[in-house]
């Protein structure tokens, strides 16, 4: 039980919520109370499972078919748990917004942006058609959208991860509520665009006297936007406080466990002497655009252009820049996914001229972890038939008894219980679906593993778990990667060398500590600032 907060607009008391199903109730929140203060920010931490999430999504009476919830909820003393989805209307949307982790799944791809953040505007404060799109207008401007009235015409499709972010709070400040429930806005943001989001939310809560509730796993953003946080665990609040009290004496050991959760320490390079296993020299990448009636006005645009890498047998080039920069283009040109021009040697074999079936034979050395695990694993395959997949490609005559007992082999070398190998993906966390894939990669033994954003869905401490994993293969197999991401804090954890793009080209590379201690680029220095504020702060 958290003391009652001075001047609560939200109050939140004995909070239970569970979910019917087959095997009985699931209890995912198990009476929560807190209190949120006008004008405050309150984080809720902790790791996915532990009921952050689906407490507010009680607080907005927005949880799933078969889920209920028990307890008080208060809107400026006005009881608002149990109420119908008509009478919660009245308070949804206008006093209470929310902004959703991901907005592409948020925003309706078949209607454009005006029309989206329009209709709250007609709904809550019975605007007429043109009074609403001059507040969408003033809204997109408020929120820093290039171009606002362009981007009243576009669909979300034609907008940035960033921008589609910014439409998103914008839409949730639209009839600007008293509180706004932030749940992981930044968290598939590149770090320079996390920073621009978290100073727009600090400046709007400001400027109109807001209360936000900012659910993350991202304890650095905690402690540089939140005036208090919660640390929830399995359910329950287990501890809460003023953010630098809780960051600079934790009470209890999960807290303590959360903060230390930062990926730490260094791979052990390759020797000097390891031979090269993949070189490419000027690659680029050109994808061309349609343009309108007829293919007027098409373009082309340079998504890789003339990048030179060589990466040593055991080595890892961490590939890093901003969404758009060209970093997982030029991870699948080096795969020869994508077509592309310039030279590419992966063990003294040119792979330039070989078409789809002369590459074929070399795919089980050259493997690809994506970033999202649930969308790159068929929701209608067991576990086993998903990591085997390749086998029954590049090891045909094997059968299925053989092929079941390397499924074993291959979850059990990233710690995961070979008797779950007749399940389904859905029946694991995201952490556990990440091994799924990497595993699915390493039971081909492959040479090259091109791993594509693969923590940056994941909490702190379930990264720190992967990136030991990844190194520990690597290390057992000798294993090469490019790693892919906006994460520099797990990059420089995992690499050996650093390549920043930026706009299709390379503008600074080097020793992955020569250019954390001194980035020469404006750009690789705005990166580092970006990802490791919170630790210059606390310094």
């Amino acid at each position: 039980m958290t003391a009652p907060v001075h001047d609560a607009v939200l109050s939140v008391r004995n909070l239970e919520v569970g979910f019917r199903t087959a095997d009985g109730e699931l209890k995912a929140v198990k009476g929560v109370s807190l209190d949120v203060a006008r004008g405050e920010t309150l984080a809720i931490v902790g790791e996915s499972g532990s009921g952050k999430s689906q407490t507010m999504m009680a607080v907005m009476g927005l949880l799933a078919s078969n889920g209920f919830a028990r307890g008080s909820v208060k809107l400026g003393g006005e009881e608002i748990l149990g109420l119908s989805p008509r009478e919660l209307n009245r308070f949804r949307g206008s006093r209470m917004g929310m902004i959703f982790q991901e907005p592409m799944t948020s925003l309706d791809p078949l209607y454009k942006i005006g029309r989206q953040l329009e209709e709250p505007l007609r709904a809550h404060a019975r605007m007429g058609r043109a009074q609403a799109r001059a507040r969408a207008l003033e809204l997109l401007t408020l929120v820093g959208i290039p171009r606002p009235k362009e981007r009243l015409d576009s669909y979300p499709h034609e907008l940035s991860g960033g921008q589609r972010q910014r439409v998103m709070i914008a839409m949730a400040l639209a009839n600007r509520p008293e509180v706004l429930i932030a749940d992981e806005p930044t968290t598939a943001l590149d770090v320079t665009i996390q920073a621009q989001i978290l100073e727009l939310l600090a400046g709007l809560k400001d400027k109109f006297g807001m209360s936000i509730v900012f659910i993350t796993h991202d304890l650095g953003i905690v402690r540089r936007f939140a005036d208090r946080v919660i640390v929830m665990k399995s359910g329950e609040a287990v501890e809460t406080g003023p953010t630098e009290a809780v960051f600079a004496a934790p009470k209890q050991a999960y807290t303590r466990m959360l903060l230390a959760a930062e990926p730490t320490g260094r791979k052990v390079p390759p020797p000097a002497d390891a031979p090269v296993l993949v070189e490419a020299r000027d690659v680029r990448v050109t994808f061309r655009l349609r343009g309108g009636f007829l293919g007027r006005g098409a373009s082309d645009l340079r998504a890789v252009d003339g990048v030179d890498l060589a990466l040593r047998r055991g080595g890892t080039i961490g590939i890093v820049g901003e969404s758009g920069s060209g970093k997982s283009t030029l991870g699948r040109a080096i795969l020869r996914l994508v077509p592309s021009s310039g030279a590419i040697r992966f063990e003294d074999r040119n792979l330039m001229p070989l078409d789809r079936a002369a590459m074929r034979p070399l795919r089980k050395q050259l493997q690809l972890v994506f970033q999202d695990p649930f969308g790159s694993l068929s929701p209608r395959m067991t576990v086993g038939e998903i990591v085997t997949e390749g086998l029954l490609v590049h090891s045909p005559g094997m059968s299925r008894a053989e092929r079941d007992q390397r499924a074993a082999l291959a979850l059990e070398e990233v710690s995961l219980d070979p008797a779950t190998r007749n399940r389904f993906p859905h029946e694991f966390s995201g952490g556990q679906r990440q091994r799924i894939a990497i595993a699915r990669a390493m039971i081909l033994h492959p040479s090259l593993v091109v791993l594509d954003e693969p923590t940056s869905a994941l909490d702190r401490s379930v990264q720190k778990e992967i990136v030991d994993l990844l190194r520990d293969l690597q290390i057992r197999h000798g294993l090469s990667y490019l790693f892919i991401s906006h994460d520099l804090a797990v990059v420089r954890a995992l690499s050996d060398e650093i390549i920043v793009m930026k706009g299709g080209q390379v503008v600074e590379r080097g020793d992955v500590d020569a250019i954390f201690a001194n980035p020469r680029e404006p750009y690789t220095q705005a990166l580092i600032k970006a990802a490791f504020l919170t630790q210059e702060q606390a310094a």
